[in-house]
């Protein structure tokens, strides 16, 4: 029952950071750059549920929001699914306790997606974007979403645990032996 409520409150968190970011996030841009809310959350989930849970939700996530937003569907999903995956190889290499840590990974897990992003659309749509700007619409990216995750880091903290104590179960001290 536990995982059902897990679930569906992912899935509402997923529609409430979808209308940050189409709302809210719209008037609080630097240089008119958004963050991305879903590379935060696809951290998340592959961290304290494991990689099959953030492969699942990439793709799931993914595709909604290129249904929603409209551009050829599958392109975000495979990064979104690589950045759930990630998390869950963050899971086992590194400390989900340090805010250093969880800064490092964010950073790694956006320019991963960003530049995952723009390689896939140059490859499948053919887009030519200067590579000056993609550098800087990075940059800046990154350092909203560290501001972000600097942020939220304390709810991740306290939530995360909690539900990897329901998904994984008891069985989160025996790697380490």
């Amino acid at each position: 029952m536990k995982k059902l409520i897990i679930n569906i409150s992912l899935i509402i968190v997923f529609i409430i950071i979808y209308l940050l970011q189409t709302t809210f996030f719209t008037s609080f841009t630097i240089a008119e750059i958004k963050p991305n809310l879903f590379i935060i959350l696809m951290l998340y989930i592959g961290l304290y549920m494991g990689r099959s849970y953030g492969i699942i939700y990439g793709i799931s996530y993914g595709i909604f929001i290129d249904i929603w937003i409209g551009r050829n569907i599958g392109i975000t999903s495979i990064c979104l699914a690589f950045i759930g995956f990630l998390g869950g190889v963050f899971d086992k290499n590194f400390s989900k306790d340090s805010r250093i840590t969880i800064l490092l990974m964010g950073t790694i897990c956006t320019v991963l997606y960003e530049v995952a992003l723009y390689i896939l659309r140059n490859i499948i749509i053919g887009i030519d974007a200067e590579v000056i700007e993609f550098l800087r619409i990075l940059l800046i990216e990154v350092i909203y979403n560290i501001l972000l995750l600097i942020i939220l880091y304390p709810i991740m903290k306290f939530t995360g645990y909690e539900i990897e104590n329901e998904i994984k179960g008891d069985k989160i001290l025996t790697r380490y032996f």
